[in-house]
């Protein structure tokens, strides 16, 4: 993910400017303008300026610009539970993961939550990939609502300028599932890889920026035989389902899911330099609006005892739609999915939204990897954590053990 190029000068002016200054701002401005990172590339931000940018991202339209998500006007409450009994040392494992935020709500009650970093609830902390998830719940939505008429459709039959490239011969389903075939590199160490350099690509006059690099892409192998993860045809789900829905992303998000949802705080989600919400990254939400999300989804996302997805919808978002070459894991609709029914939205540098529905568990996860985007001993100590608060609910009757 990379930002506008912005100098320490024009921010500092920008953040001791206006009507007063810098005692106006707000603590995560404030912090970002102390730590603020001259890269622009945020993999390669220090750990110091991640903190701070991470609570941020939406507070500098110099750094990205966002569209609002307005909080719902009948918040949906979120009771306190009994305290959840662990075994483990908690303070360890929240050290461990740079933990900004850790929520647990069992059968509609909040558990556990604790926050870390100098963070707390009031905030929003980004997404980063966990908005890939909501993008494809929009795409759900977009299906009931007619705006899309099947996954077996062409992507090009939404996005023309498409046609003629490789992904004239993916179908929306294959886009979803990863599966179009099509050439990529997700390689955040590698400047040269298709990650890093789609951002930077400039489009034709009056051209959607990743339309224009997304059409340039060869086909490794027939679509529907190889899963590959890639960010950039997340982002062109999202771009069709404003295509279809000629709706920006937020404001379909704010329609079908923020509102009715009772999100108690407004989100915001970052543009892409031409202007549209990036559908595969960096949704802003308050941690215990995450848990929300994820109880929503819990519940099949219905408003008013209808669903706004298809009645299969998530007996197939939420399964193995294809094999990512962990035995127990796949992948579904832009979700990460266990063969044991649960399934999990998944950010770098630790963000979640982990969902069991055997158990009526959701937990939720913000956090500063310290290891990286791809902290190994992070995501094994996190996938060690879900199987804790798993076990701790079986112990309590809450499901019955098999």
């Amino acid at each position: 993910m990379k930002f506008k190029r912005f100098v320490l000068g024009a921010l500092v002016v920008l953040g001791t400017g206006g009507v007063g200054g810098w005692s106006s701002l707000d603590k995560e401005t404030r912090g970002l303008l102390e730590t603020v990172p001259t890269n622009r590339d945020l993999l390669f931000w220090t750990e110091p300026q991640r903190d701070a940018a991470f609570r941020a991202l939406d507070r500098l339209p110099i750094l990205a610009k966002s569209h609002v998500v307005p909080a719902s006007g009948t918040p949906s409450p979120l009771p306190t539970g009994a305290p959840l009994k662990l075994s483990s040392d908690l303070d360890a494992y929240l050290a461990g993961q740079r933990s900004a935020a850790l929520l647990v709500v069992h059968d509609g009650k909040l558990r556990l939550e604790r926050y870390g970093l100098g963070f707390d609830g009031s905030g929003r902390w980004t997404s980063f990939s966990v908005a890939k998830s909501f993008t494809s719940t929009l795409v759900g939505a977009a299906l009931k609502d007619g705006f899309i008429k099947s996954l077996d459709d062409k992507v090009s039959l939404y996005i023309p300028e498409l046609k003629g490239s490789a992904y004239d011969e993916v179908s929306v389903r294959q886009l979803l599932t990863m599966t179009s075939g099509v050439k990529w590199n997700e390689d955040y160490d590698d400047p040269n890889s298709d990650v890093a350099k789609f951002n930077n690509h400039k489009p034709e006059a009056g051209g959607e920026a990743l339309v224009s690099y997304m059409r340039k892409l060869p086909r490794e192998v027939p679509a529907g035989t190889r899963w590959l993860y890639s960010t950039g045809e997340t982002n062109l789900v999202g771009t069709l389902v404003q295509r279809a829905t000629q709706k920006p992303l937020a404001t379909y998000l704010a329609e079908k899911v923020w509102g009715p949802a009772g999100m108690e705080q407004q989100a915001t989600w970052l543009l892409s330099k031409t202007g549209q919400e990036i559908g595969g990254c960096c949704v802003q939400a308050s941690p215990r609006d995450y848990a929300r999300m994820g109880q929503f989804i819990l519940n099949g996302a219905t408003v008013n005892g209808q669903s706004i997805v298809p009645d299969d919808w998530w007996a197939q978002a939420t399964t193995k739609q294809a094999d990512i070459g962990t035995p127990g894991r796949g992948y579904g609709y832009q979700w990460w999915t266990y063969d044991d029914g649960s399934f999990t939205a998944r950010g770098i540098f630790g963000q979640g939204i982990f969902i069991d529905p055997k158990r009526k568990l959701v937990i939720v996860s913000n956090a500063n990897w310290g290891g990286g985007a791809r902290d190994k001993v992070a995501t094994e100590a996190r996938s060690a954590f879900y199987r804790e608060v798993q076990k701790a609910i079986d112990d309590e009757g809450g499901v019955q053990a098999k």
